[in-house]
């Protein structure tokens, strides 16, 4: 049922596309554009790719970040996020978070799920080549990054719960709570610099989720 309205849902916030041409990846669009493919069979036996477009930090003209479908170079169709973009076979599904995009899979009809490829000048496909040229690096900065994440949770959560704990009808109920953890001011923007490098590669992988939230 949950599934059904869901699905409902994201058909209304998808409209056709204009069929103009993908717009090659530029380099300066590291930072705030994914751009992922796919490969598929058409109903005639031809293959046609597939990629979708999304600029994390939304559209110049409303600011609502959308992902775009395109099918040999020519856009289908544009949707806000979350997305769900019918293929041949199945569906393609799109999220973001606050650091990068957290889903961008194909799901066939008959279950399963295949991640999109990044494009190889994009930040997510940089990263994917050092992970396959270079693995045993690519676990090492995948471990550290994680780490900051946890980092930023452990001094962020404690903090938060103060604040909270400090509003007259919370205190009153319960009492306050006052956080182990006491950094200088310089030292807490100093983790939470390094919670946001951490959550952003871990976006890079489409590893992040609630955790990044609360260390960013």
């Amino acid at each position: 049922m949950f599934d059904g309205a869901r699905n409902r849902l994201a058909a209304r916030r998808v409209r056709p596309g204009t069929g103009q041409p993908l717009p090659p990846f530029r380099w300066w669009q590291l930072a705030g554009r994914s751009l992922r493919t796919l490969t598929l069979p058409g109903p005639g036996g031809a293959a046609s790719t597939y990629a979708v477009d999304v600029r994390r930090a939304g559209d110049g003209s409303d600011g609502a970040v959308r992902a775009r479908l395109y099918r040999d170079g020519v856009q289908l169709a544009v949707s806000t996020l979350p997305a769900r973009l019918v293929v041949p076979g199945g569906r393609i599904e799109v999220a973001v978070g606050t650091f990068g995009l957290r889903r961008c899979h194909y799901v066939p009809a008959g279950g399963g799920e295949v991640p999109l490829i990044p494009h190889p000048s994009s930040a997510e496909g940089r990263r994917a080549r050092l992970h396959h040229e270079r693995p045993r690096l690519s676990r090492v900065v995948g471990l550290a990054s994680t780490l900051l994440v946890l980092a930023g949770v452990c001094v962020a959560v404690p903090q938060i719960i103060q604040e909270i704990s400090q509003v007259p009808p919370v205190a009153d109920s319960i009492g306050t709570f006052t956080s182990p953890i006491r950094l200088p001011p310089t030292g807490n923007v100093l983790v939470g610099i390094a919670a946001v490098i951490g959550s952003t590669e871990r976006a890079l992988r489409m590893r992040s989720n609630w955790l990044d939230d609360l260390a960013g």
